[in-house]
């Protein structure tokens, strides 16, 4: 929410808005990065880890803000992007000017090779080479992502320092923890190994993905920081495993409480990575998914979500955005919310926001996806209409376009221009219209999260799950004590039968209580050979 007419979210805009997130009632806020920023990736590339961009606000505005989350119950953790900072950080600035300056090796810098090239050929995250030549010292610096994101040496003690200090200087302003930005990318396997690839850059995760002393590294900042506050720590670890999140995890190992992960996100994309997308199957969002609770339960915590600031609209990706969109966006909300994790909310998925198709690739703002373009369109020979298909689908702007408040112009979130376009469809997909409506989707997700504040058995139930072949239907068990919970998704735009299997072990003198559905008039009520409209979608309680 834009509170000064510059188009551009800040933080009056969102303390206007508390009101509205303690409505909803969730008990977190995630705030992405808010620091003094170029903004190369929107914010991920920190100038200053200490002060507040300006165009979102003033440290006095964050405290306030702070302040009126707390007075609502509600906590507040902030984005630890220490994997890198930006080329305008003063201590990058100071390592480029020479050899021997003391800040040279807060950042990796290597000679080329001899004939000048690239010291490694990783590919970033980005495209591209993960090598930037500077030409004041004739080296080059590692970057994963962009090239004015170089990569901090976690090898160097008085770099960890640094950020500890730092973030000891935000624990004590009075935040409750952070979700910490690709954090196992922090360790890099010593010199830094180039790739067996026919490829000029080529995937080099294994080399910088869970690193050597990337345990080390975080029960360190347990031990320095963390311990010493009451704090919710979020580790962002693309490429983890469940049996890795379990080390990572575990209360005794002294490291993080839980993992971010990417394996459902992945399972639409192709071989080539995530534009050459291809259509997701129920079924493997059930293999991912139970590989997940299984591996987990009673050794680790997962982070629940379908979308994010990086991830295209959940209710685009994996319900119906048109004809069924409130059924779909109701039945992808009863899927998080009755999983054993902790779920989370991204802006707008409360109200079923949508993907965009902005007409060309000049409304589009986000780094990954023009670099996806060009090397697409230019240098791979690809017809734009077929990249511009891939990010229709897959881009991250999909989720970065501005919250929805009402009908008016532009949304109702700024008065001015807004720094990217509003989706068209904020008319009648909105706050305003939401609050209205009984059985709108926000109001769907005050009920799941009621239910969730006074069951624990949706929080730490064991999942077993049911019926596992059928190609519409992904239903489950969750356990807890002497309770059990089972959970009916239709995920098709079909009518869907559920026949009860005898391992669920129903008997005809249990007893059965409807918890919540996201349809209201309800037809039938036999769980064998029980009728699921599109997207419908059941949770009982059996006994």
């Amino acid at each position: 929410m834009d509170s000064n007419g510059d188009g551009i979210g800040d933080l009056q805009g969102i303390i206007g808005k508390l009101d509205y997130l303690e409505e909803l009632g969730v008990g977190v806020i995630w705030l992405s990065p808010v620091y003094k920023s170029p903004n190369d990736d929107n914010g991920y590339d920190i100038s200053d880890y200490q002060s507040i961009m300006d165009e979102f606000g003033t440290m006095e505005d964050w405290e306030n803000l702070l302040h009126g989350l707390h007075g609502r119950g509600i906590k507040l953790i902030m984005d630890l992007v220490v994997n890198h900072s930006s080329d305008e950080h003063v201590w990058f600035e100071e390592s480029r000017k020479s050899k021997d300056n003391p800040y040279r090796d807060y950042y990796i810098w290597r000679p080329g090779k001899p004939d000048g090239s690239e010291p490694n050929n990783w590919v970033s995250f980005f495209g591209g080479s993960t090598w930037q030549y500077d030409e004041a010292t004739n080296e080059y610096y590692l970057h994963l992502f962009t090239k004015k994101q170089p990569d901090l040496n976690w090898e160097n003690p008085q770099l960890r320092k640094e950020i500890y200090d730092m973030m000891t200087f935000w624990l004590d302003k009075g935040i409750d923890g952070f979700r910490m930005d690709v954090i196992n990318c922090i360790s890099k396997v010593d010199g830094l190994p180039s790739v067996l690839s026919e490829d000029k850059y080529a995937w080099g995760g294994e080399y910088f993905l869970c690193g050597p002393r990337l345990h080390s590294y975080l029960r360190e900042m347990n031990e320095q920081v963390l311990s010493r506050y009451d704090t919710m720590s979020v580790g962002e670890m693309p490429g983890v495993s469940p049996e890795q999140a379990i080390a990572f995890t575990k209360p005794e190992n002294k490291e993080v409480n839980m993992v971010f992960q990417f394996e459902t996100m992945d399972i639409d994309s192709g071989e080539g990575g995530k534009w050459n997308f291809k259509p997701w199957k129920l079924a493997d969002l059930k293999a991912v998914t139970s590989k997940w609770q299984y591996g987990l339960n009673g050794k680790g915590w997962n982070s629940l979500y379908l979308n994010n600031h990086d991830q295209p609209r959940m209710v685009s990706r994996f319900g119906d955005d048109t004809v069924y969109r409130k059924q779909s966006a109701k039945l992808l909300a009863t899927f998080l919310h009755t999983l054993q994790g902790t779920p989370y909310i991204y802006q707008g998925e409360e109200i079923g926001m949508t993907n965009v198709k902005f007409e060309g690739i000049a409304e589009y703002k986000d780094v990954e996806t023009l670099n996806y373009y060009n090397e697409a369109v230019n240098e791979r020979g690809i017809s734009p209409e077929k990249a511009m298909a891939s990010i229709y689908v897959k881009g991250r702007d999909n989720a970065r376009t501005p919250m929805q408040w009402n009908g008016n112009d532009q949304a109702g979130f700024t008065t001015g221009q807004p720094w990217i376009a509003v989706n068209p469809n904020y008319r009648t997909i909105n706050v305003e219209e939401s609050l209205k409506d009984a059985d709108s989707v926000f109001r769907y997700y005050q009920k799941l999260i009621k239910l969730r504040k006074v069951h624990p058995i949706m929080i730490y139930g064991n999942y077993d799950i049911v019926a596992e072949d059928h190609d519409q239907i992904y239903a489950y068990t969750r356990t807890w004590a002497n309770e059990k919970w089972l959970v009916i998704l239709n995920f098709s735009n079909s009518e869907a039968i559920f026949k009860s299997p005898d391992s669920l072990q129903l008997h005809s003198g249990d007893h059965k209580q409807l918890i919540i559905a996201n349809y209201n008039d309800m037809t039938e009520d036999q769980l064998d050979g029980l009728r699921l409209r599109p997207y419908e979608a059941r949770v009982y309680k059996i006994s």
